[in-house]
């Protein structure tokens, strides 16, 4: 007799859901393009002509989007700038002044509160835990939110057309979890994230880790990285206690669930080259460059 239990079937995305609107679409080819020729430093005229718009046209969607001119950005992405985040600690905010930016703005942070699901938790892939999503559109194109009664447990970036591969992505690891759609329950997650005017102190994110311990001493070392700053893996090894684990380190970087919340954005290799990015390093480059905005005056346009 044949008493093996049967297989569970992986979770499916139970139907469509495609947000519409935003900027982020048009910004992408433009920091593709700006990623490819940066050092021919792409006039802004150039850049409008690739992407089908007026060179007026741009400016406005790009610092609206960004807070900073395609100009400025070109120059925050480049990595000679990142070199200096990461080998002098320089905050990106005194950088800005010499890129001709507006002065300093309000410094905001993405304050969170975390807290860490048991390792039994973790081993069981989910098993008891009622995962809520949602997808939303943000500042770095469609967002898949995902939520317990714990807080914020996933966070992953997709282009229009790929929602059905984000969530096997992010379901794929909490497998036996159960996913219920529920925009409801993960709205104010989205709203709260991805508006720097609702980044306080006195109404932190609530963010539930799973993962090994080795993953969630990773991803706390992560969330010490202030904005405007870079740390190299190799730091981020010595300050868990395992200088010679660089290599997993990255991994775990790699791994990590909570895009933008838990910064992972903000790791760069040692020679402050962006390495790799799970969601694309053209989106690390969006979010380093909005950072950037963030951290000055918004122009006038």
């Amino acid at each position: 007799m044949n008493t093996a239990m049967p297989l569970k079937a992986a979770p499916v995305l139970q139907r469509e859901i495609t947000p519409e609107g935003g900027d982020y679409s048009t910004v992408c080819r433009v920091i593709e393009k700006i990623s490819l020729d940066y050092r021919d430093q792409p006039s802004l005229e150039a850049l409008a002509e690739d992407v089908g718009e007026t060179p007026t046209g741009l400016q406005k969607l790009f610092t609206r989007w960004a807070g900073l001119s395609p100009k400025a950005f070109l120059q925050a992405v480049t990595l000679d700038h990142a070199r200096r985040l990461l080998d002098d600690g320089m905050p990106l905010l005194e950088t800005s002044f010499e890129l001709g930016m507006s002065g300093p703005g309000r410094l905001h942070d993405l304050f969170v509160t975390h807290e860490a699901m048991s390792p039994g938790d973790y081993k069981t892939r989910g098993e008891g835990l009622v995962i809520r999503y949602g997808y939303h559109i943000s500042p770095f194109g469609i967002a898949l939110v995902m939520v317990t009664d714990r807080g914020l447990a996933g966070l992953s970036f997709n282009d229009p057309g790929q929602e059905r591969a984000a969530f096997a992505d992010m379901s794929g690891r909490w497998p036996n979890a159960v996913y219920v759609e529920d925009m409801s329950a993960t709205t104010p997650y989205a709203a709260r994230i991805f508006d720097p005017a609702r980044w306080q102190e006195d109404q932190p994110l609530r963010v539930v880790m799973i993962g090994t311990d080795f993953q969630v001493s990773v991803w706390e070392a992560l969330l010490k990285i202030p904005m405007g700053k870079a740390r190299s893996y190799s730091s981020i090894a010595a300050e868990i206690g395992k200088p010679n684990a660089s290599r997993a380190v990255g991994a775990a970087i790699g791994a990590n669930p909570l895009s933008f919340v838990v910064p992972c954005h903000r790791a760069l290799g040692k020679t402050g080259a962006l390495t790799g990015y799970h969601w694309g390093l053209t989106r690390k480059r969006a979010i380093l460059g909005w950072e950037a905005g963030q951290l000055t005056d918004r122009p006038s346009v």
